[in-house]
């Protein structure tokens, strides 16, 4: 983008007939919105999901449960509360079903079901009954953030300086310094699930490039869990060549984005529909448009929350906290109705799927599948066939 404009400006008034400034507003205005940020950080063919990201950092809060589809993120059928969320639910399974029953006659729809199948269409998906059976079959939940957002915004004055001049030192996209926005919202923290600091290494990868033992633990050590993320993150970048498969890795693993980079290549876009991997779930295949929503929601985060007060450089260091996972659902797997339970005995895998997925929605454990279909590891492909029952 410099070199262009400096290309242009070097033409000069004379040379092209108008004023430069005409020229310089032109690509400011009408560029590509792909060319506008860093390029080495394509969202082409993401920009639905980070869509839903956005939403979900800055429209809902901590109180409010997003109901919308596991696989077509941003098909969000309704907002809910922790009272209400069952009776939605069946509200939504039941228009989901009436829209199944009516696909050739769409003016009998109730205004429920009418309005759900306009959210549908307007994701670009044509309506079909393989399709809404996918749909019964992928209603997710996902939390609102807008205040734990908005509160790591504002303990990233402490650290964004630093992080960024770390990233440049390394000759990595300076952008990942708010990589903290969605691992701990920059807060000093410890996960259940072992993972401790800003950037939330497990103990695991750590020792690669932190010392961790009964008496130091690095990854408290905000600088330096920095380099060592800076470090493998280049390493990453190294292994797979792009950001978008970098980025992901963070969160899935490297080797696991280097046997999908095998199978499909090398586009995100294609990976997140067509891999199929037990660890490749809802979180890896978000990952990297969280990360691209968190940066463009922080880059412009007094139009989303006005004006903040970011902590400084020299505020005091917090101790660690205890990061809160959501909590489970208590709800049950989607069971058929008599009208579809024949089709309860076989189950048609789709993009997305894992094999711990499918086991909780038809309510039978995964050793059961693996037994019945004769799987030695817990590895499926889409459009496999599953038997069930």
């Amino acid at each position: 983008m410099i070199s262009a404009l400096h290309s242009f400006a070097a033409i000069g008034k004379s040379d092209m007939g108008f004023p430069v400034t005409l020229i310089l507003l032109f690509l400011i205005f009408f560029v590509s919105p792909a060319c506008a940020g860093n390029p080495a950080l394509n969202s082409r063919g993401l920009e639905q999901r980070i869509d839903f990201w956005k939403k979900v950092y800055v429209q809902y809060g901590a109180d409010d449960i997003i109901i919308h589809d596991r696989i077509y993120v941003n098909l969000i059928y309704d907002v809910a509360t922790e009272a209400t969320l069952d009776a939605k639910i069946t509200e939504i399974e039941n228009a989901l079903q009436e829209i199944r029953s009516n696909l050739n006659k769409p003016c009998a729809l109730t205004p429920r079901a009418a309005s759900i199948s306009k959210s549908i269409a307007a994701q670009g998906l044509s309506l079909s009954a393989d399709l809404i059976d996918g749909l019964l079959s992928n209603i997710h939940q996902q939390a609102g953030i807008k205040e734990r957002f908005r509160d790591g915004i504002i303990r990233s004055g402490r650290y964004v300086e630093k992080f960024r001049e770390i990233m440049a030192k390394h000759g990595i996209p300076t952008e990942l310094a708010l990589l903290p926005l969605i691992e701990s919202s920059f807060q000093n923290a410890r996960s259940k699930a072992g993972a401790l600091g800003v950037w939330q290494f497990v103990s695991g990868t750590g020792k690669s490039y932190l010392k961790i033992n009964r008496k130091v633990d690095e990854r408290l050590d905000a600088v330096r869990s920095t380099e060592a993320a800076a470090h493998l993150l280049k390493d990453n970048y190294r292994a797979l060549g792009t950001w978008p498969l970098a980025i992901t890795a963070y969160n899935h693993g490297c080797n696991g984005m280097l046997r999908a980079q095998k199978l499909h290549g090398s586009d995100l876009p294609v990976i997140i529909s067509e891999h199929s991997s037990p660890l490749f779930g809802y979180a890896s295949m978000n990952y990297y448009c969280e990360f691209l929503a968190a940066v463009e929601v922080y880059e412009k985060y007094p139009q989303y929350f006005g004006k903040l007060t970011l902590d400084s450089p020299d505020s005091p260091a917090e101790k660690p906290t205890q990061l809160k996972a959501l909590p489970p659902s208590t709800r049950k797997a989607y069971v058929p109705s008599k009208r579809t339970a024949v089709a309860a005995a076989r189950y048609k895998v789709r993009n997305g799927d894992t094999l711990s997925d499918i086991a909780q929605r038809v309510g039978v454990p995964i050793s059961h599948l693996m037994a019945k279909n004769k799987l030695k590891k817990p590895l499926i492909q889409s459009g496999q066939v599953l038997l069930i029952r």
